[in-house]
């Protein structure tokens, strides 16, 4: 799928089609579907072309939101898109499935993460908005609602797993794709083996992605659907 991305907005590649993937496998009948950090606005897309009931995409960036709206506009999708950061603009509201690529690139320089960069910089431990998703999706999910989160194994699954386990989600890796770096972890490389990140020589990371269910209440997802469409 072509879509407009200009100079600024994350380019949707491997991680992307990885996610997009696992979520058309999970998608339940008429979802309200969530995109976090949606970029050019690929995996919204996706979930609205895949049937969907309600779509909301959100992103910090404001060309990225643009983006996001004019590419559902020229496909005539109905994506909500709004700007804010991460759960911000949906305080309040209950998803089916929050579905997210954050940022997950290691690096040693704080203000990357705040700027142009923003889109994969993701602090000296690859979860500086990892960390936050993984404590705030919980209350975003209905019953029965369902995260994805893909990653870089990097950055460190089990502390993921741990975060949504811990928080009463039950999370386990669904995918994976050994993939090898991109020209951001190449500019960095010698500098991630002196920290220990990775091995020396190695060249390749893994991508995952983690889903984590809400435990049903009163009733199945499938019932509440049924409701939402009378």
């Amino acid at each position: 799928m072509m879509l407009m991305r200009p100079p600024g907005v994350y380019r949707p590649q491997t991680d992307t089609s990885l996610l997009v993937e696992v979520l058309r496998q999970s998608l339940p009948p008429r979802a309200r579907v969530l995109e976090l950090g949606t970029g050019t606005g690929a995996v919204a897309l996706a979930a609205a072309r895949a049937g969907a009931a309600e779509v909301t995409a959100v992103d910090i960036s404001g060309r990225a939101v643009l983006t996001a709206r004019l590419n559902a506009l020229v496909r005539r999708l109905p994506v909500r898109v709004r700007r804010g950061d991460l759960f911000g603009p949906v305080a309040g509201e209950l998803f089916d499935v929050i579905v997210t690529n954050p940022p997950y690139v290691i690096g040693c320089d704080p203000a990357a993460v705040q700027g142009g960069a923003r889109a994969w910089e993701a602090g000296p431990d690859g979860r500086v908005l990892l960390d936050r998703i993984c404590a705030e999706a919980p209350a975003h999910l209905a019953p029965g609602g369902t995260l994805l989160i893909v990653q870089s194994a990097l950055c460190g699954v089990s502390a993921t797993l741990d975060a949504l386990n811990g928080a009463g989600l039950r999370a386990a890796v669904v995918a994976n794709r050994r993939e090898p770096f991109g020209p951001v972890m190449r500019e960095r490389v010698a500098e991630l083996e002196a920290l220990g990140v990775v091995r020396p020589g190695q060249r390749h990371e893994e991508l995952v992605v983690v889903r984590a269910d809400r435990a049903a209440e009163r009733g199945s997802r499938a019932d509440a659907a049924q409701q939402r469409a009378a």
